[in-house]
C-alpha cells in the first residue's frame, strides 16, 4: 500500500511512485488524482461527486506543502 500522507474526514491522501509530482485522494465513494506541478490540476477521478472533488482539491491545496515534502521524501530522484 502506498504511504498515507494525511487523513481528513473520509479522505485519505497518498502517492505512488511516478516521475511527475502528484497525489491521490481516496474516499469510500471513489478516488481522484491531482498533478501538483506546475499547478494544482485534476488529472483523473472515478466515483466522486462534484462536491467531493471540490473538497478533495481543497484538502490538497491546504496540505500542499506537506504533500510535496512527503512526495520528495518517499520518492527522491
Amino acid at each position: 500500500m502506498a504511504p498515507t500522507i494525511f487523513r481528513e474526514g473520509s479522505f485519505r491522501c497518498f502517492s505512488r511512485e511516478e516521475p511527475r509530482l502528484h497525489v491521490h485522494v481516496s474516499h469510500p465513494d471513489g478516488e481522484a488524482k491531482f498533478w501538483l506541478s506546475p499547478e494544482l490540476t485534476l488529472a483523473t477521478s472515478t466515483g466522486l461527486s462534484p462536491q467531493q472533488l471540490k473538497e478533495a482539491q481543497r484538502l490538497v491545496a491546504v496540505h500542499l506543502e506537506e504533500i510535496t515534502h512527503a512526495w520528495h521524501t518517499h520518492f527522491p530522484n
